[in-house]
């Protein structure tokens, strides 16, 4: 049953970061429906009474959760209390309050953590709950997965077309560039970029065999418009590019890009994370969507936003 989005008010949490900034400029470029927003001194996600006063005042059709505390490895693992709780808050939150104020659809988006660490590769979305989670995220994992469940139970016992929809790893514009709470491939882009000013070497975490999978972020904004639009299902649906790099075949990627010609070195003292994380997107494709965006015009197009607005500029990125 197709559900359209036009003369629809249509809230996105998060819309200041990564995630959130792409939402905004798909729904934008669609120019169906009203896109609302609400920065943290507005609503702080994490107050459940706050959330039901703008939910109440404000009367969102649809809302799709963005918002999240985001990290790689190093923020994880430095804070898993805070990854834990914030998730598990804004998760809880914003679903009851959709719940409570009669929202018509909502969409939230988790990650690719949530499945275990050992998952049957490419991931199916069955591989949920099925073994241990990969330990330096699995706080934010746990979160994440009580978000789908959430959706789940309120669609199950209330009738609630609430949806879920797991991306893969994400970059591009508004990405964290910050080197102690960035993923790899923004990481990566600074530290390359530094490396080539400086003339220095490029030093690795890990021994640079995981592999993982990326996805820019606009492509993911078209693929939740068009769960949106097409899938009211109890299952959560998998978002990916259905292609993965090495650590190192993606630093040597982003050093093609950047114009690096130096070397790589390789602290094995790091941990590597998962050995493998690629999403099977064949539910997805079966209903029509696939990605458009190729990694090396992704990776420029995230180059350019971080030379732009980052190193040029001299100042981080906006987080929430």
């Amino acid at each position: 049953m197709t559900f359209s989005l036009k003369g629809k008010s249509v809230w996105i949490t998060g819309h200041r970061g990564m995630v959130g900034s792409a939402l905004v400029r798909a729904l934008t470029k669609a120019g169906e429906c009203r896109i609302l927003t609400a920065s943290r001194q507005e609503v702080d996600l994490k107050d459940l009474p706050a959330v039901r006063r703008w939910m109440a005042a404000n009367r969102p059709d649809v809302v799709i959760v963005a918002a999240a505390k985001v990290g790689g490895i190093l923020a994880n693992d430095s804070f898993p209390a805070d990854f834990l709780y914030e998730n598990l808050a804004i998760s809880t939150n914003v679903i009851h309050s959709a719940f409570e104020s009669k929202v018509e659809k909502l969409l939230y988006l988790g990650s690719s953590c949530i499945y275990p660490r050992l998952a049957e590769q490419p991931i199916v979305e069955e591989a949920l709950l099925t073994g241990p989670l990969e330990p330096t995220n699995e706080w934010y994992a746990v979160a994440k997965i009580a978000g789908i469940k959430m959706c789940q139970a309120y669609r199950k016992q209330h009738g609630c077309n609430f949806i879920a929809a797991m991306p893969t790893n994400l970059y591009g514009p508004n990405d964290n560039f910050d080197l102690t709470s960035s993923h790899v491939l923004p990481a990566l882009i600074r530290k390359i970029h530094s490396a080539k000013l400086a003339g220095e070497t490029v030093t690795l975490w890990g021994t640079g065999t995981p592999r993982r999978e990326f996805l820019y972020v606009d492509d993911m904004a078209a693929a939740c418009l068009y769960l949106l639009e097409h899938y009211d299902g109890f299952g959560h649906i998998n978002i990916g590019s259905g292609v993965d790099y090495t650590i190192s075949e993606l630093a040597g990627i982003i050093g093609d890009v950047v114009g690096y010609r130096g070397g790589f070195n390789y602290d094995t003292t790091k941990p590597d994370g998962m050995p493998r994380k690629l999403m099977d997107g064949a539910k997805l494709a079966a209903m029509g969507w696939r990605a458009q965006i190729d990694i090396r015009d992704g990776i420029g197009k995230a180059y350019d936003w971080y030379v732009k607005n980052v190193a040029e500029a001299g100042k981080a990125p906006a987080l929430t």
